[in-house]
């Protein structure tokens, strides 16, 4: 007799942007049942690429539907908590992207509903899902950089013209700047690596662009064990660029490249020899298309089927948002 195949989950996407429509094409191996998002045509158009997929404007219509098990949560930051909130009280799984709120107050208040309710809250911080981040990961985990001493990340772009006039220029919308914005994912993936931060110290500043929040930020995060994180985001970078290095006391891993405008994507692995010297290098490449959004959601069902707690989950996103809130504190941002 074969095996019953799991239940197949009916999902809602709330938010229909760019990356909604990422998220909505990841959803392999679930069924999207609503498009939703304030500007109708666009959660029209979503819809239309998705068999059996109704487009609404008004997340509580998807919230009331019983036949609804999660929702992805892709809109504004400043959207994301409440949204999330609701849908956890209303008993649906949430995935909610990155940063998930525009403090970490808002997630602890998630997190106290997620408690009472039982659903699973997944934070939306894809790049664990990369394939080169997943072979740092393995390396690692075998033990192959022996004990990890500190790590240093760089990520940034250009952005274009107009920026300082979208939204994530706007504080009541962001929550602040580069650092929530690409710096939360640094932070992330400094965590999956090292552990927790006991010592948290850095700076951001305005260099370029015209608006009140950070278009750069320079943290240093050291572990109780004193292994360092040192890492900076930017929004001057003007040729986009991702780069982590994570030193361990026998080999150093590099991850450098995202795919696409960030370059192609790499993992080169720096093995420290007897007599030192030159090290032995093995380099992986990862020329396809990009997985890690599909992978991400297949992990959140499997949270969802095999009752998983999901990592990243709310306690790492709280984790991430006090650092940021942190580091905004120290140096007075954003600006009034």
């Amino acid at each position: 007799m074969s095996k019953a195949s799991p239940p197949q989950l009916q999902f809602a996407q709330i938010g229909c942007g760019l990356i909604g429509r990422k998220r909505a094409a990841a959803l392999k191996n679930a069924r999207l049942l609503y498009a939703c998002d304030l500007d109708a045509a666009r959660a029209a158009s979503l819809a239309a690429t998705m068999p059996g997929c109704r487009a609404v404007a008004d997340y509580t219509t998807v919230l009331r539907d019983a036949a609804i098990d999660a929702v992805v949560v892709s809109t504004l930051n400043a959207s994301l908590a409440p949204i999330s909130l609701a849908a956890v009280r209303a008993g649906k799984h949430v995935l909610v992207e990155k940063p998930g709120a525009l403090n970490a107050a808002q997630l602890r208040e998630i997190a106290t509903a997620a408690v009472k309710t039982g659903v699973r809250v997944r934070l939306g911080y894809n790049h664990r899902f990369h394939p080169a981040l997943r072979k740092a990961r393995e390396l690692i985990d075998a033990g192959a950089a022996g004990p990890l001493m500190f790590l240093r990340g760089r990520y940034g772009h250009g952005g274009r013209k107009g920026y300082d006039r979208e939204w994530r220029a706007d504080p009541k919308l962001s929550g602040g700047g580069e650092l929530i914005d690409q710096g939360v994912h640094l932070i992330d993936l400094a965590g999956w690596f090292l552990g927790d931060f006991t010592a948290i110290n850095g700076h951001c500043a305005t260099y370029f662009w015209d608006m009140p929040v950070d278009d750069n930020a320079f943290l240093s995060l050291r572990t109780a064990a004193g292994q360092t994180a040192w890492l900076h985001v930017s929004c001057t970078e003007w040729k986009n660029l991702f780069s982590l290095e994570i030193y361990g006391r026998d080999a150093k891993i590099a991850v450098d490249g995202l795919g696409g405008s960030y370059g192609p994507e790499r993992l080169t692995f720096y093995k420290m020899l007897p007599q030192m010297g030159p090290p032995e290098t093995k380099v992986w490449e990862y020329p396809h298309s990009d997985d890690s959004w599909s992978l991400e959601t297949d992990a959140f069902i499997d949270d969802i089927l095999l009752g998983h707690e999901p990592s990243p989950g709310l306690r790492e996103g709280i984790q991430t948002l006090e650092i940021v809130e942190t580091i905004y504190r120290q140096c007075g941002y954003p600006k009034a």
